[in-house]
């Protein structure tokens, strides 16, 4: 397994100071596929912009002449202290950005303490991850990412890679059973180019033909996507917290909540699957309301600034997950690049409790003119 170098952001380009610009300049270093791959929404992208418009429309309220001296980001989750509430999603296919990969991410990660979540589709091996990053003290939770395989022997063998690896909990993604209708992909004819596969899918028994006349989606695809019968036979499986990914309804967190997960991701895919679905800011307070403290929240989503992050945990998250920046900064400068959209992201987190009044996340509802919550953020 390669070593790569610890990052260091004066590697980073110096006109690179906000997510957006690395954007930009992520525009310039991928080849057509690549770009329309990670920056691409499901038909026409209506949800894509959603995500980001809706954290705009939220405002911040400043407060003056608070103490906040000894103030914090620290936040608890599934049992760990955080140091800060910036975990980075699951993305596919990370070394079409970069040779180095999901390797360079996951340094990244582990330098800024960030939480990670490995995609079932990573273009590098679970273990070779894990074992990259697993033994650095300062690094953050390690979760796996699982989509659910038609092959149930294949699921169960994954799982048990994820176990022995030493990842720390499971994110089920449960709101793509079939694929989004993505036309900038389709446009660009994306292919995965010679040398980058889903590597950890190796092995996998081909699924059963069709009958003629068979539907591919009804017949094929949704005939092995999961049912809430499914969550509890993982949840049975495996000694590791499970949390769902790409829960969009109040009802769905409750039954997610009556079943023992250990967390819920609020997430529409960024955009990617089913188009004007709801953002994930203007369903995040009804969830929140919903299971209340009975299960953490977690969001994504269109999160570019640190004010999106304070104004997430203000609604009633516990920590919030990035994707696309991410694979921006790999494609601008490696590990580096990674790391320095989390540094940003984290100052500018820290620049707005400062200008809110907030001395920790617990304060982050009166950030947006609430409350905090009971049973809220610790």
């Amino acid at each position: 397994m390669p070593t790569l170098p610890i990052p260091t952001l004066h590697a980073v380009a110096p006109e690179l100071v906000t997510l957006a610009d690395h954007a930009q300049a992520a525009h310039a270093q991928l080849d057509a596929h690549a770009w329309a791959y990670f920056s691409g929404g499901a038909a026409d992208e209506i949800t894509l912009r959603a995500n980001r418009s809706a954290w705009d429309k939220l405002l911040l309220h400043p407060r003056v002449l608070r103490c906040l001296a000894g103030g914090h980001t620290r936040t608890e989750l599934l049992g760990r202290t955080l140091a800060h509430p910036i975990l980075l999603a699951p993305v596919a296919f990370q070394r079409l950005a970069h040779p180095d990969g999901e390797l360079a991410t996951a340094y990244a990660a582990a330098a800024q303490g960030a939480g990670l979540v490995l995609s079932t589709q990573a273009s590098t091996p679970l273990e070779d991850v894990a074992q990259a990053i697993r033994n650095n003290p300062g690094r953050g939770p390690l979760w796996f990412q699982l989509y659910w395989q038609h092959d149930r022997g294949f699921t169960r063998q994954l799982v048990e890679r994820a176990e022995a690896a030493g990842y720390e909990a499971l994110v089920l993604t449960v709101d793509a059973p079939s694929s989004g209708a993505r036309d900038r992909e389709r446009r660009a004819g994306f292919r995965l180019p010679a040398g980058i596969s889903a590597v950890n899918l190796a092995g996998l028994p081909p699924p059963p033909p069709l009958a003629p006349g068979q539907s591919p989606l009804w017949d094929g695809l949704l005939r092995h996507a999961p049912t809430w019968d499914d969550v509890a036979a993982l949840q049975a499986l495996t000694r590791l917290p499970v949390l769902l990914k790409g829960v969009l309804h109040p009802e769905d967190a409750r039954q997610a909540a009556a079943l023992g997960v250990a967390g819920v991701i609020v997430s529409n895919h960024g955009g990617r699957t089913l188009d004007t679905s709801p953002s994930t800011a203007s369903v995040l307070p009804r969830i929140a309301d919903a299971v209340g403290s009975s299960l953490p929240l977690l969001v994504d989503g269109g999160i570019r600034r640190g004010t999106d992050v304070l104004k997430a945990l203000g609604l009633g998250a516990r920590a919030v997950l990035i994707g696309r920046p991410v694979v921006y900064g790999l494609a601008n400068a490696g590990a580096a690049g990674v790391a320095h959209v989390l540094r940003l992201l984290r100052d500018e987190l820290e620049i707005a409790m400062a200008l809110t009044g907030c001395a920790t996340l617990a304060d982050a509802p009166g950030a947006l003119g609430a409350a905090p919550a009971p049973g809220g953020l610790p």
